[in-house]
């Protein structure tokens, strides 16, 4: 199930779909999402819609060059995410994308039109949450953190959910793999590192001393106080164990 470079291949549809505009500029309209016509049997447009939309509604110069961009930005996305996560799970990450996107498609009366770029954006996000201070060079010229792009574009898919309040659905199921597999579990790993910050304050404060571990193990429960030979790693959930039950 596991499909390595996915975001790869899925920009180079988009690029695809972008050169074939020249030669057939209602090629869209074929390959977009329509319930009724998918339910009449043009099945091929539950696919399809991911890539209908090139999402340049010109096709000068400008448009080539953000294109260009574009695909190298997720070609190397591609590459970040499955390095951290190994290409299974990277993997069903888009699949999940795709899946909320065509559920939320069928689910509202009138279709998003270019919502397979909420796959890039998705991306994008969960390469922030891993790479916070990975640098991009804004107009090749002004290096920012891709930490902070992410939060521009998050308050500007905020601001759009507070204009078409209706659409709050859409934006879950179309980002419900980031929330799934990026979101939550940065949120408890922060929260889990709080914790420890604040035990570790604590221990070295001599707040409670010899009452109070500042390791434990998730599984067997030993410390470092019970069991003073033992060695602790955190591991990738957010919690703590001994080496010995450390998978």
């Amino acid at each position: 199930m596991s499909f390595p470079g996915l975001l790869r291949y899925y920009a180079l549809f988009h690029v695809l779909v972008f050169v074939l505009q020249f030669v057939n500029p209602y090629i869209g309209k074929v390959l977009e999402f329509d319930r009724d016509k998918i339910l009449s049997g043009e099945l091929w447009r539950m696919v399809t819609f991911l890539v209908a939309d090139s999402g340049f509604r010109g096709q000068g110069g400008f448009a080539i060059l953000f294109l260009i961009f574009m695909v190298m930005i997720a070609f190397m996305m591609s590459d970040a995410l499955e390095g951290a996560w190994g290409t299974f799970k990277t993997s069903f990450f888009y699949y999940t994308g795709f899946l909320g996107l065509l559920i939320a498609n069928f689910i509202y009366e009138t279709p998003m039109p270019g919502s397979g770029f909420f796959v890039y954006t998705s991306a994008f996000f969960a390469f922030a949450t891993l790479f916070p201070k990975v640098e991009f060079l804004m107009f090749f010229i002004l290096p920012v953190q891709v930490r902070w792009l992410a939060i521009v574009i998050g308050a500007v898919q905020l601001l759009a959910l507070l204009s078409q309040p209706l659409y709050i659905g859409f934006l879950v199921l179309g980002f419900g793999n980031y929330l799934l597999w990026a979101g939550i579990p940065a949120m408890r790993g922060h929260a889990k590192v709080r914790e420890n910050a604040t035990r570790r304050k604590k221990f070295e404060g001599g707040l409670s001393k010899g009452t109070e571990a500042f390791h434990r193990c998730a599984v067997c429960k030993r410390t470092e106080i019970s069991n003073p030979e033992l060695e602790f790693r955190m591991a990738g959930d957010g919690e703590e164990y001994c080496l010995e039950h450390l998978d």
